[in-house]
């Protein structure tokens, strides 16, 4: 899925947003998921392989190089998705870590930041692909 962001006197967004900046988001962001409950379980341990391959996805997703689409191919990310659970719950953390790296990540200009944020939140809701599990010892209803 590539999102059709818009154009910009400045350029992309990855012209804007500059590689170091986009780097450091990515691994802000991964020391995020790590710590969220949520997440972390269906996260691998070593989170090095998923940031490298995260930070190649948005260098193309934002209008850089095609470096994901180079060393892995399509990314076809909801096939890529499907062996993991993402409910609407784990959809919006994801976008939580994101937005709070986002804010912590003081290289990248807040109008940049929301456009970014506002596209992956379109990525977020079509990762879906598990319905909403019920509390622990509530009944459905």
């Amino acid at each position: 899925m590539t999102a059709p962001l818009s154009l910009h006197p400045g350029g992309s967004l990855y012209d804007r947003i500059g590689p170091p900046a986009l780097e450091a988001l990515v691994t802000r962001f991964y020391t995020y998921v790590a710590a969220d409950p949520l997440l972390s379980p269906i996260f691998p341990d070593d989170l090095s392989e998923t940031a490298d391959k995260q930070l190649a996805f948005l260098t193309g997703f934002l209008g850089g190089p095609p470096l994901y689409h180079q060393r892995f191919g399509h990314p076809r990310l909801r096939a890529r998705h499907l062996p993991f659970p993402i409910t609407p719950e784990r959809a919006q953390a994801w976008l939580s870590c994101m937005a709070r790296a986002l804010r912590d990540t003081p290289a990248i200009a807040p109008e940049d930041a929301a456009e970014l944020h506002a596209a992956l939140a379109r990525v977020a809701v079509h990762m879906v692909n598990t319905p909403s599990q019920p509390a622990p010892g509530l009944a459905p209803g």
